[in-house]
């Protein structure tokens, strides 16, 4: 194989994604059959059962049970705000784009205290082992799991304070730069990693995808005088939402 040139499969699979694109195999089509398949592109049996696997791994196409394989629906992309711009009385940009217009978001929380794992003390400089409070959320938009978080704070800057627990108390929901400011701690700094992978299969389950989905993750870490007081890792399915970012010019 020369370079540039691709495997049969790969060159199948390519023609194939080309008419689902153009709708000339328009959603709930059934896709070609593997013999199908094999006639009209002169390939073999695992030419083409390697073509439809990747089809069905880019959420192109899915297979029903004793019928065959379909091609999906394609969601129109939806924004999820990740904000440097924080709006008059501390909520957080997706409560805020609840409350502006038409949103019609709902989450649910929880929260328990647990141990750093090393990779969460990495993030909060702290040694694996210490207390943090761990929170888990579930966004919903429309009634739609649209997004996961699980946040960490370091007890030894919340803990035995009103805001030890994110969501509940006086400012509970407020977000964590109003929280800790109640608490005179001053966050100054946010940093943000984003990146992709395939969705695990627990979070694939609440978000309603299918094996081998990719999800996007954005790793968050909040700080104050240059000490990390909150890591998150929000998890948001990468075929139906994109990010958007809107930050602050000094």
């Amino acid at each position: 194989m020369t370079f540039g040139e691709q495997p049969a499969y790969l060159r199948v699979a390519g023609d194939l994604r080309q008419k689902i694109v153009d709708g000339q195999l328009p959603p709930h089509t059934r896709l070609p059959s593997q013999a199908r398949i094999r006639q009209e592109y002169g390939v073999s049996d695992t030419v083409a059962l390697e073509a439809r696997k990747v089809l069905m791994a880019e959420g192109l196409v899915e297979g029903r049970s004793g019928s065959g394989t379909y091609v999906r629906e394609r969601p129109v992309p939806r924004r999820v705000s990740r904000s440097g711009y924080r709006p008059p009385g501390g909520a957080t940009p997706f409560r805020q784009e609840q409350a502006d217009g038409e949103g019609r978001g709902t989450w649910e929380s929880s929260s328990e205290q647990s141990e750093a794992s090393v990779a969460v003390a990495e993030r909060l400089d702290i040694e694996p082992g210490d207390r943090v409070m761990c929170t888990k959320y579930l966004f919903r938009e429309g009634g739609e799991a649209m997004m996961l978080s699980t946040s960490w704070e370091p007890l030894a800057v919340t803990g035995r304070t009103p805001v030890m627990l994110p969501e509940e108390g006086p400012l509970g929901g407020m977000g964590v730069v109003e929280r800790m400011r109640a608490i005179e701690v001053i966050v100054d700094n946010v940093a943000e990693e984003v990146g992709a992978r395939p969705g695990l299969a627990e979070e694939l389950l609440l978000l309603g995808g299918v094996p081998g989905h990719v999800v996007v993750v954005v790793q968050r870490t909040f700080y104050a005088s240059g000490r990390p007081v909150e890591t998150a890792d929000v998890v948001i399915p990468a075929d139906r939402y994109r990010v958007a970012y809107h930050l602050p010019v000094k």
